[in-house]
């Protein structure tokens, strides 16, 4: 089976994710968090780079359960800042940068036509 790559606000959402959960964390060590959320390390830390834009439910549950944060709560941050980042169409530098990469070429936005990645692509990156 062939995972279909990640759209770009999947990828925009993990990284929010991923600064969400780096905020809560404070300072507090990557390591202590993870083995109390029963992951590790290296895992929650590409969770918070946004090198895993959509991490396990369970392992969400975990690291949240990890950092006393409610799903709910998370979830409405998710949003919360996914609207404002729409609403007035800013990015950060990384998320303007990877938005290129992922940019789909003009002739292939007709209905009814497969949307391929730009000629510049360099293809997915997975995980």
């Amino acid at each position: 089976m062939v995972r279909e790559p990640l759209s770009i606000a999947d990828r925009l959402r993990g990284e929010r994710l991923g600064d969400l959960l780096r905020e809560a964390r404070g300072s507090r060590s990557i390591t202590d968090v993870a083995l109390r959320a029963g992951i590790s390390p290296e895992t929650l830390r590409k969770i918070e780079r946004g090198r895993i834009p959509t991490p396990a439910f369970f392992t969400v549950v975990a690291v949240a359960g990890a950092l006393e944060l409610s799903l709910d709560g998370l979830l409405a941050q998710i949003n919360l800042s996914e609207t404002a980042a729409e609403a007035t169409g800013e990015h950060s530098g990384r998320r303007r940068a990877q938005s290129r990469r992922m940019m789909v070429r003009q002739d292939d936005q007709r209905p009814g036509r497969q949307n391929l990645p730009h000629p510049r692509f360099a293809g997915p990156r997975y995980l």
